[in-house]
């Protein structure tokens, strides 16, 4: 039968997807328009399931927060290009299904984001759907939700026009009255110095223990005797390690003459700042 132009164009502003791909789905359907749209669906899980071994290095990760400011979501989805990275349309569904798992609860974001339904449908069946459309594999690779009974910050770092491919989302709790702005900027500085760790604390004795080996025998290659090389394996992971590493003992980016530690204390003006948590997202991280 004749395909109306008329529906090959209603059935790429629903779908997205390209011209000639609507008329043959037309075409199949006998002229049935919801059983193209199937077609399509089920062409685009068939696209999606021929590239899921492609390599994703580039996306987007992104934090977005609650109106109060007491939740906030992070998801990393990513791409093969930076060219789909750009398309209005990733950028779109990458919003939508990050504000969409605002609703679900810490665990469930957490552990099963794919599986949650955001605008009718699951996580997994949007991808899957983009997938179809933009011919590259596309996958959610890390979902996280914060709550906080303090405040949430986030930062999400870009670059010109590009989306950002670093995140992070800060709870703090205080009485100082510029709270808010004050986790702002350490979500600024744990995207920018990358921070893994909040404090020294938070450092397995094995990973010290690891470094300080590391440290040692990069001593000891230097020329230095075992005794003295001891010694300087100690000074250089506190010196090189954690203020690399530990977020509390960073140099500030506004000011790298003091820790994060000391400048947090100044911000306060008086009053009380507690980081109680960070998350770091980035893409291929």
């Amino acid at each position: 039968m004749a395909i109306n132009a008329a529906d090959v164009k209603r059935l790429r502003d629903l779908t997205d997807a390209p011209m000639m791909e609507c008329k043959a789905a037309l075409e199949e359907a006998g002229g049935d328009f919801d059983r193209a749209v199937q077609i399509l669906r089920e062409k685009g899980a068939a696209a999606a399931a021929k590239r899921t071994d492609r390599a994703t290095n580039a996306g987007i990760a992104k934090f977005v927060t609650s109106g109060d400011g007491k939740q906030a979501v992070g998801v990393v989805i990513e791409c093969e290009t930076d060219f789909v990275a750009l398309n209005p349309n990733f950028r779109e569904m990458v919003d939508k299904i990050a504000n969409g798992l605002l609703a679900y609860s810490v665990e469930d974001v957490n552990n099963r984001a794919n599986d949650l339904e955001v605008d009718g449908q699951t996580v997994a069946a949007h991808i899957e759907q983009a997938v179809g459309v933009i011919r590259e594999n596309i996958k959610l690779t890390k979902a996280v939700k914060l709550e906080s009974d303090g405040v949430i910050a986030v930062y999400n770092h870009r670059t010109g026009e590009a989306e950002s491919t670093q995140a992070a989302a800060v709870d703090a709790s205080g009485d100082a009255g510029n709270l808010k702005d004050i986790a702002f900027k350490v979500a600024v500085q744990v995207v920018g110095f990358k921070a893994e760790f909040l404090n020294k604390s938070e450092v397995s004795p094995e990973l010290i223990a690891q470094e300080i080996e590391t440290e040692t025998n990069r001593a000891v290659n230097e020329g230095k005797p075992a005794e003295m090389a001891a010694k300087i394996a100690e000074g250089r992971v506190n010196k090189e390690f954690f203020k690399t590493r530990v977020l509390q003992e960073q140099p500030f980016y506004e000011d790298q003459n003091k820790s994060t530690s000391q400048w947090l204390g100044e911000a306060a003006q008086g009053g009380k700042v507690e980081i109680n948590r960070f998350v770091r997202l980035v893409v291929g991280g």
